[in-house]
């Protein structure tokens, strides 16, 4: 027969009313129940046992006490030393039962006074007491602090949150330190006691102990308690939060950490800094996973074209992923060869596609520098093949300053006509008394400076001049008359019209040309020429005086060559 139901094992003092139940219907914990109420202390309830701990896991912690079932401990009891494992000495007290049948285990390790002495000394010396907490009264509980003595434990005081839980306490030995001991009436003595200060020393023991342990580069595994805007809130053991910051909870850039985590997620994460002082912990995720920084400079140097994503704007530049948690940054001076770029969104946009090229890896500060200009090409490198002076561009004035006009001629390249280069008909002062903003004009490269990046255009060039329309009028061989303006060794200018001048060889000039190389042809002529003067009786002096130009001259001339481009005509005497 089982001891549980052996006659002999009753108490015929304290008999108990049979249950209704069959034993069938009857379960274990049931019996094991009833079999404490029985035999109530029998089994020293309120003494302090060794435990052997045989697992530990989130939800308890078993422990072997010698008897025939194990006890079980909560994880988050106070008092409790940290880091357990199986094999672990514990001193514990039982303090109930599961409805499983298990024993239901505390760390008490202070003793129940006996009377009214110990109850004074451990009022005057504020020491930790025992107690059994009976019954839920109104406004708190009913605590045995003594033999046959009661106390009042308020439910502010009982370390219990909610009121709904304030039963739970009920059949529990509870550690509290007596607030109130009037014992005038000896038999109904006053006493109050305080559970909630006695819990908050041991959470500031245990976590002393948890902190003691804690060094930095450890791996612990946490549960997320709280989130905010700048990071996670993880508690790491009871009582023990770290922070884990936005900026290491991954490579890649996290706007806000709702989107990783929620809370109550159990994580892992690398203890990154202890200041035992403030007593802070910072905590790191991205730390458990190699650098990508690292990784990718190790293939990565000046001159690389790189493919990545906008990802951030500032007043500065813009910021671009080129890798996995690695940022490139294009200064505002390097996007565009010709455009004065004032912010960044005038050239790019958050998740836009961009090639840049790498201008500069600063390993120590992890900062890589990227070109946007770069990587589109310098369109000065080809201006002096694509403009050459002389050519003709019809475009657009973009601006209007004081000392000439800015013409855009595509690719972000600006050409610039001067004041003085806009027309022939009169003197200007600004270019506005002729040009727009915005009107499409014709006009000729005049000169290409790509050092200066400075590309010089003129208007009136292409104007017809007094020369033009004399060229299209006339003929060579063509005889008409002109003035003569300036004299010299070898040629003479000549006024033809207003604004039109030829070049016209002196006879020295001539006779110099035929004296240096003559012809067969030219030698008959000047002989018929000689002897023609001879038989006419005219000197020599007077055929002199005749063939000088003379400033001022009104003479004959006929024209021998004209070119229309270098707006050249060259004449020759005719009488």
């Amino acid at each position: 027969m089982n001891s549980l139901e052996s006659p002999q094992n009753i108490d015929a003092t304290n008999p108990v009313e049979p249950s209704a139940a069959t034993p069938e219907e009857t379960s274990f914990g049931d019996v094991l129940r009833q079999f404490e109420a029985e035999h109530h202390g029998a089994e020293g309830h309120d003494a302090a046992m060794e435990g052997t701990i045989v697992s530990v896991s989130e939800e308890a912690i078993v422990v072997n006490v010698g008897r025939k079932m194990e006890g079980i401990l909560k994880p988050d009891t106070p008092g409790l030393p940290a880091n357990l494992a199986p094999g672990d000495i514990l001193m514990v007290n039982i303090s109930g039962r599961t409805d499983d049948g298990y024993y239901t285990l505390s760390t008490i390790r202070v003793e129940q006074p006996k009377d009214f002495t110990g109850l004074q000394a451990a009022f005057e010396a504020k020491d930790v007491i025992a107690g059994a907490v009976s019954e839920l009264v109104k406004g708190g509980l009913r605590v045995q602090v003594a033999d046959g003595v009661h106390a009042f434990l308020p439910a502010s005081r009982s370390g219990i949150r909610e009121m709904s839980d304030l039963s739970r306490l009920v059949g529990q030995q509870i550690e509290c330190r007596i607030t109130k001991l009037d014992v005038t009436n000896p038999d109904r003595p006053d006493v109050v006691v305080d559970r909630r200060s006695v819990l908050e020393e041991q959470s500031a023991i245990a976590k002393q102990a948890a902190m003691a342990g804690l060094k930095e580069g450890m791996i612990v595994q946490g549960r997320i308690r709280s989130l905010t805007d700048f990071g996670a809130f993880v508690e790491i053991t009871p009582g023990i939060d770290g922070l884990l910051h936005v900026t290491d909870m991954s490579w890649h850039r996290v706007e806000k950490p709702s989107s990783l985590f929620t809370p109550g997620q159990s994580i892992e994460t690398k203890i990154l800094k202890i200041n035992r002082e403030a007593k802070k912990i910072s905590l790191g995720l991205k730390q458990l996973t190699p650098d990508p920084w690292s990784q990718t400079i190790a293939t990565l140097q000046a001159g690389d074209r790189v493919k990545g994503k906008v990802v951030r704007l500032a007043d500065f530049g813009a910021f671009i992923e080129i890798a996995p948690g690695v940022d490139g940054l294009i200064h505002l001076s390097e996007m565009s060869w010709t455009k004065r770029v004032r912010k960044p969104s005038d050239i790019l946009q958050i998740g836009e596609d961009v090639e840049a090229v790498v201008i500069e890896i600063k390993a120590a500060d992890k900062r890589i520098s990227l070109g946007l200009k770069q990587a589109l090409g310098n369109p000065w490198d080809q201006v002096d093949t694509k403009f050459p002076a002389g050519t003709v561009v019809e475009a657009p004035i973009t601006n209007l300053a004081q000392f000439g006009a800015f013409v855009d001629l595509g690719d972000g390249i600006e050409g610039m006509i001067h004041v003085g280069d806009i027309t022939r008909e009169k003197r200007i002062q600004h270019p506005k008394e002729m040009l727009n903003a915005g009107q499409t004009v014709k006009a000729v490269v005049l000169e290409v400076d790509k050092e200066k990046k400075r590309i010089r255009l003129g208007m009136k060039q292409l104007e017809p001049t007094s020369a033009d329309t004399f060229i299209a009028e006339h003929q060579i061989s063509e005889l008409l008359t002109g003035r003569v303006v300036e004299v010299h060794s070898s040629h003479a200018k000549i006024e033809l019209g207003e604004g039109v001048h030829a070049r016209c060889k002196t006879r020295e000039d001539v006779a110099a040309a035929q004296t240096a190389g003559p012809s067969a042809a030219d030698v008959d002529d000047l002989a018929a020429m000689l002897a023609s003067r001879w038989k006419g009786g005219a000197s020599a002096s007077s055929a002199s005086s005749k063939d000088t130009l003379r400033v001022g001259q009104i003479r004959r001339f006929r024209i021998t060559a004209m070119e229309a481009g270098q707006r050249r005509i060259e004449v020759e005497l005719a009488d």
